[in-house]
């Protein structure tokens, strides 16, 4: 694969269009200071076939997609089974590749399995009989669900620390809110992230959506964006009736999850809008009593960062109606690069049938912490911090789940901030 690292990449960078109960822990906190950025280069055990960057996503109720990339043509073959070393399974998928200005990237693999069992581990290989073998956990088919939720989360010592943190944290499942790789037109820096995340992304679902770094514009050279993002990381958007990889929605043990796209339309004219709609109406609360919503620029926001801009107010003066009227419990957004907690909310007022958003952009990208608020803080902005991090949201039952915002300190991961949800749809004051 080719390495486009010197002045023509920099050159190409400056370019871009960039685009209820609850207590907490005020302790005085020492912020971070930025860390390292990373770039993790192939093993030198493997071959030109080998998997590489192998993560999973959720596809329907009861189907994994398997995603890697080798170096030079191999079968997309996936066999598994639940016993290490036996396979009684195996499922055939496609094989894709893209061009970006210079650079070519190797052989994309997809491959659905399934049907599978929920809450089951499955041991697969990915390609030939000499692949290593890989082991996944499916989500479970009812409550209860943990979700670990981090955005931002770029190539830095941050990033490795929020990983082993959410590695330890017996997740069910990943929601990502945007900003993934941080590679802003350097391809390397994609595969480079893909290496990165495998031991995690390997074994549990990994779901997300686009930020502005996925967009990778480049005036004349390349005018198409979201190139890299949308080739290697395929979502099950075709399921949920979507004709776009940058909004899509999908259903887990009684959650209905919908990300949305910040950086494509969104105005009530455009496909996204009519797409939010039909899928509102779809939601059958009484078998997925959770709504939950992913965003990747917050429409709630009291850091100074990112204040004013069009994917935030204009998405929100568009959306926020119809989110409202569905009862939607909690929105998670990324962006700014810190981490804050609003109350129920709804037309910039404390709403107790609005969702709850929550910004959880602090994963740990090399742009660092966005440290400056506004004052006096809003008096529905329930709690926030500039500090890197990971939020784990575990839905308990159909009625009742608790959040957690987990901070890296000292590279020990500290709860910081933690509050009880009731479902909305069990809130008789609420009925839509």
């Amino acid at each position: 694969m080719a390495a486009i690292r010197g002045p023509f990449m920099a050159l190409a960078l400056a370019l871009v269009l960039a685009g209820d109960f609850h207590f907490q822990f005020a302790l005085a906190y020492d912020r971070p200071p930025a860390r390292k950025s990373l770039f993790v280069a192939p093993s030198e055990d493997l071959d030109s076939t080998s998997p590489q960057q192998v993560h999973i996503s959720l596809v329907g109720q009861d189907k994994i997609r398997i995603s890697w990339i080798t170096n030079d043509p191999s079968p997309s073959t996936v066999e598994y089974g639940t016993s290490s070393g036996s396979y009684g399974f195996s499922a055939n998928g496609s094989t894709s590749s893209y061009t970006y200005v210079t650079y070519d990237s190797g052989e994309i693999h997809d491959v659905v399995i399934g049907p599978l069992k929920p809450n089951t581990e499955y041991y697969y290989r990915c390609g030939s009989d000499s692949s290593p073998e890989f082991n996944l956990k499916t989500p479970p088919a009812q409550f209860p669900i943990k979700f670990a939720v981090a955005g931002d989360l770029g190539q830095t010592d941050w990033t490795s620390s929020t990983l082993e943190h959410i590695g330890k944290s017996n997740y069910d499942m990943l929601l990502l809110p945007g900003d993934l790789s941080y590679a802003d037109t350097d391809q390397p820096s994609w595969d480079s992230f893909g290496r990165l995340v495998e031991p995690l992304a390997s074994k549990r679902p990994w779901m997300v959506t686009q930020g502005n770094h996925e967009i990778e514009k480049i005036p004349i050279l390349h005018s198409q964006p979201f190139t890299a993002y949308n080739a290697r990381w395929d979502m099950p958007y075709e399921q949920s009736g979507s004709d776009s990889n940058l909004y899509y929605s999908f259903e887990v043990a009684g959650v209905h999850v919908i990300m949305l796209g910040s950086y494509t339309e969104f105005d009530p004219s455009s496909a996204q809008y009519k797409w939010l709609q039909t899928d509102l109406k779809k939601v059958d609360r009484s078998r997925t009593p959770w709504l939950v919503v992913l965003i990747h620029a917050p429409w709630y926001n009291s850091n100074k960062a990112h204040q004013g801009e069009a994917e935030s107010v204009n998405m929100k003066a568009a959306m926020e109606g119809l989110l409202y009227q569905a009862r939607v419990d909690v929105v998670f957004a990324g962006h700014v690069h810190a981490y804050e907690r609003f109350t129920r909310v709804y037309e910039n007022e404390a709403n107790e049938c609005g969702p709850m958003h929550i910004t959880i952009g602090d994963g740990g990208n090399r742009e660092g912490l966005a440290t400056k608020y506004i004052d006096p803080q809003p008096k529905i902005s329930a709690f926030r911090e500039a500090s890197f991090g990971h939020g784990e949201f575990e839905v308990i039952n159909a009625t009742h789940a608790r959040w957690t915002w987990h901070r890296n300190d000292d590279d020990e991961a500290v709860i910081a901030d933690s509050t009880w949800l009731t479902s909305l749809a069990s809130d008789p004051n609420c009925k839509a």
